[in-house]
């Protein structure tokens, strides 16, 4: 996309609302097929359909940047944080709460994203989405509270989902540096790795083996819910940061509530829709932000996918290739002024 486009975020936000659509969508019928299964049972399964459909997405080494030894620690990471804690607090919890306000509550890891990314990449946080930040706490507080009045188990059960939230936003931000690798391979190291330590895990705690049955709609629902979303989760990332996919994909939690409401679930309250109501509020104020001023690129050599038609990639080939490729590429300084977001070309303070 141009740099003088006045919507530098639209493919990212495309992209985001995509992989925040397959992820909702995975929540409630990861509650209805998961019933009587352990937690890392079933975080197993999840990520073996992941990791399966990752591999075979990959695309050839031309068109997108291999992952790196010095990647290794980030991926173990990543792999810890959102294959590990996060799915198996995410199964336990809907295990003991509604799916609906389950759904719900992980709107919060938008927050923690956008909070993480602006603290560990300098990310601009203005004070729209500051409000937008505290509209979504604040929605979560009254799930809580919500939760409270039902029950200690069912708070417990939103306890759990909520820890979930913030690994998923540790692992998001840890995404952002491998953002601008093949995806294929992020999302296919970091599954495989997820689908082995929860397996084991399963193993040592000796839970129930799954039925043929569940385990292969949890094997598709990990494929779609997990895999394919991941991977536009990290092309959107690559298109226009950490903080502001957080914030669209803070739409899934609205598809998820949706998806279990479908499936029969009706413990909503009028509390449920306040926070809700809260919630949107607070998306929507992320999806109206607006950032553009005059900035300076300084000279940068790195590698990843990139086209020569979107104004910050100027060098030369012979011939000169028409479309995505991928190579190591130096940029020259550069002022000028455009509309912009924190994608990998504009990292800069504020």
């Amino acid at each position: 996309m141009s740099p003088t486009s006045p919507h530098p975020a639209l493919r990212g936000s495309l992209l985001a609302l995509l992989s925040a659509a397959l992820f909702g969508l995975s929540t409630p019928l990861v509650q209805s097929v998961g019933q009587g299964l352990g937690a890392f049972t079933t975080a197993a399964w999840l990520y073996a359909g992941a990791a399966v459909v990752a591999w075979l997405a990959r695309r050839p080494a031309t068109q997108e940047a291999r992952l790196q030894k010095s990647d290794g620690p980030r991926l173990l990471a990543m792999a810890g944080t959102g294959a590990v804690i996060a799915p198996v607090a995410l199964a336990w919890g809907l295990q003991h709460t509604s799916g609906a306000s389950a759904s719900l509550m992980l709107t919060l890891e938008a927050v923690f994203t956008a909070l993480l990314a602006w603290r560990w990449y300098g990310e601009t946080l203005d004070k729209r989405v500051g409000a937008a930040a505290a509209l979504l706490l604040a929605g979560g507080l009254a799930l809580v509270i919500e939760q409270g009045n039902l029950g200690q188990v069912r708070l417990l059960g939103l306890l759990a989902v909520m820890l979930a939230t913030v690994a998923w936003g540790v692992d998001n931000t840890l995404s952002r540096g491998v953002a601008d690798r093949d995806p294929g391979q992020v999302v296919g190291v970091k599954a495989t790795l997820g689908a082995v330590c929860t397996g084991a895990l399963a193993v040592l705690f000796r839970e129930p083996a799954p039925l043929l049955s569940q385990a292969s709609v949890l094997v598709v629902i990990g494929a779609t819910g997990y895999g394919l979303s991941l991977r536009f989760y990290l092309l959107a990332q690559r298109t226009f940061g950490a903080a502001r996919t957080g914030s669209v994909f803070a739409f899934a939690p609205f598809i998820g509530a949706l998806g279990a409401w479908a499936l029969g679930d009706r413990s909503g309250t009028w509390l449920m829709v306040f926070a809700g109501l809260l919630m949107l509020m607070g998306i929507a104020l992320h999806l109206m932000e607006a950032h553009a001023h005059m900035h300076t690129h300084e000279a940068l050599v790195h590698e990843h996918a990139h086209r020569h038609d979107d104004g910050h990639h100027n060098h030369v080939h012979d011939p000169m290739p028409t479309g995505a490729h991928s190579h190591r590429h130096r940029h020259e300084t550069i002022t000028h002024t455009h509309a912009h977001v924190p994608d990998a070309h504009h990292r800069h303070g504020h």
